[in-house]
């Protein structure tokens, strides 16, 4: 392994969760619904984290209604989490494992985030390859997504558990602040109506 890969991110693609409040009845996935522009969420959201690191690890639930096909005709790693349904810390989790042991850090994004810009994830990659622990997205004051975890973390993050993600270990430990001009790292598909609002992070 050359030093340059040593060092820089494993990319984590969390696309397991069912999105039950963009469809009750969990028929469509919101990660497979079209943006404007024609692409789809999940391929939109693991396009610009393809573009910033050398691996991406993507995480899907068992009946995925063709996530992971669409993830892996892009060039991610796919693995399927048996317990996804039990919360996102399970699906971290199981993504995490899947990257030992060389993985040094990790660049942790959601699914559900399509605008979240390609300078926003190249300076986090660089924060976490600086050495920072924690490396947090700040925009207009406000913390987003995605987050990166250096290698220091990696029992708390084997330990996580439940339905919050990493939000522990955030409040726990001190982060490195990455300033970025990205409203996108608050920018989430959670309804219909937000498929259409790119025209604010444009």
């Amino acid at each position: 392994m050359s030093a340059h890969a040593a060092m820089t991110p494993v990319g984590i693609l969390l696309a397991a969760g069912r999105g039950r409040r963009f469809d009750p009845t969990g028929a469509a996935s919101k990660l497979l619904q079209p943006l404007p522009g024609g692409e789809l969420v999940v391929a939109a959201s693991a396009r610009v984290l393809l573009s910033s690191v050398d691996k991406v690890i993507a995480v899907v639930r068992p009946d995925d209604g063709g996530v992971g096909d669409c993830l892996r005709a892009l060039g991610c790693i796919v693995t399927v989490c048996q317990d996804a349904d039990s919360g996102m810390a399970a699906s971290l989790v199981h993504a995490i494992r899947h990257s030992l042991p060389a993985a040094p850090s990790w660049l942790i994004a959601l699914g559900d985030m399509p605008h979240v810009r390609a300078a926003t994830m190249l300076a986090l990659r660089a924060a976490l390859e600086q050495g920072a622990p924690i490396a947090v997205p700040v925009h207009a004051g406000q913390r987003g997504n995605p987050v990166g975890f250096g290698r220091v973390h990696l029992d708390a993050l084997l330990a996580l558990q439940g339905d919050q993600g990493a939000r522990a270990i955030l409040k726990a430990h001190p982060a490195s602040v990455v300033s970025v001009d990205d409203p996108g790292i608050f920018s989430d598909i959670d309804t219909v109506a937000d498929l259409s609002k790119t025209s604010k992070i444009a």
